[in-house]
């Protein structure tokens, strides 16, 4: 017999798949700001704590979320949904802004596609089929391009100047002598 012995080859280590957690499908943060603050009656707003616990009833995790809650408040308020009575930032208090209706975005029309008999016709949009005409392309009339002014003459640098090093002697200093 030789002396051979038949050693398995080493298969890759494949790494377990990792998982991915599915989305959480309902209304977004600032969604719930926004029922939660128009929702209540009172005359200077809502305040951040009384925000929170209305979030944490309705079973949001406001402790975990907290500076995603912040982050969302001080977003409406820069967007103009959400007035601020008293405070600055994420504190203080919060009224709906009822100039800013809350509207939906607007999805962009698309073409529809509407069947005749085996062909497909596209009809143009209602709001491209409004305006049919084109009309001549207005020119940009350029502005004036501002003189440039002459930069000040730079000054040519002057060499560095070099310090002498003393060379310290090994000598011994001797005294003044004294008359």
């Amino acid at each position: 017999m030789s002396g051979v012995i038949a050693i398995p080859l080493a298969t890759p280590a494949t790494t377990p798949k990792k998982r991915s957690k599915p989305k959480k499908t309902g209304p977004t943060v600032s969604d719930r700001i926004l029922k939660v603050v128009s929702a209540s009656s009172g005359r200077s707003g809502v305040s951040l704590a009384a925000l929170k616990k209305s979030l944490a009833a309705s079973g949001y995790d406001v402790v975990k979320n907290n500076a995603r809650l912040k982050l969302a408040v001080r977003r409406l308020v820069a967007k103009g949904y959400l007035l601020q009575p008293k405070g600055t930032g994420a504190s203080g208090s919060f009224k709906i802004n009822k100039n800013k209706a809350v509207a939906k975005k607007k999805r962009p029309t698309k073409n529809k596609v509407k069947k005749v008999g085996a062909k497909k016709v596209r009809r143009a949009s209602p709001k491209k089929a409004a305006g049919a005409k084109k009309s001549p392309k207005k020119t940009k009339r350029k502005s004036p391009k501002k003189a440039k002014r002459p930069a000040a003459a730079k000054k040519p640098k002057s060499p560095r100047k070099t310090k002498r090093r003393v060379a310290k002697s090994t000598r011994a200093k001797t005294a003044p002598k004294k008359k």
